[in-house]
């Protein structure tokens, strides 16, 4: 059952190449499905794990890119003195998540993108792990160009990104989602078109068996 851990910086088609990825690899591709499972072992609603999961529109990785512009914020506890902050500690939605993550990669496999997957299984027999980035001024311009947007609008919403999931890993991870030691495969998404990155990390993938 093969594993790949995709980690996309914003603009560079993680949605689009990830699922193609996990259709020729005959895995799962999992994305949406695990705040679900989140919610459901936790028992509290969908908007509730959203709010504390990496890939969500407005996720823990903006809740924690926000707060750390505020001085009353401290991490490290569940006393995050942030507006719209959750009942539940941050930190065991993140480990909920992980141990969804590890118990997919167990049983079914699958093409996993973001939630710092190449950290969190980055012991696992076997899994590719990939970086999916390039320069922001063509991330810019492939996101103004794909979500017919102004290169303004695209901009800002590239750099909330960034600092978000840089957020994310910092804090629950102490590693930076750039660092290539972390990863096998390397892809300019922007510059190589997203067919042939999708061949390259199937290729990889089937390589490493």
């Amino acid at each position: 059952m093969r594993v790949v851990t995709i980690s996309a910086t914003y603009g560079t088609a993680g949605s689009q190449i990830g699922p193609a990825v996990a259709g020729l690899l005959g895995v799962p591709f999992v994305d949406r499905a695990i705040p679900s499972a989140v919610a459901q072992e936790l028992g509290c609603t969908l908007e509730e794990a959203l709010a504390h999961d990496d890939r969500a529109e407005h996720g823990l990785g903006r809740l924690l890119s926000g707060a750390m512009r505020l001085p009353t914020v401290t991490f490290g506890g569940v006393d995050m003195y942030v507006p719209g902050a959750m009942p539940l500690p941050p930190e065991e939605f993140v480990r909920r998540t992980e141990r969804m993550l590890k118990e997919t990669a167990r049983t079914q496999g699958g093409v996993f993108l973001g939630r710092a997957g190449a950290v969190v299984l980055a012991d696992h027999p076997g899994a590719l792990h990939v970086r999916l980035d390039a320069p922001v001024k063509r991330r810019i311009r492939q996101t103004a160009t794909f979500g017919e947007l102004t290169e303004r609008e695209a901009r800002r919403i590239i750099e909330d990104n960034d600092r978000a999931r840089e957020a994310y890993w910092r804090h629950f991870y102490r590693a930076d989602p750039a660092d290539p030691y972390q990863y096998h495969l390397a892809v300019d998404s922007t510059t190589i078109p997203v067919p042939t990155c999708v061949d390259l990390i199937v290729t990889a993938a089937e390589a490493l068996d």
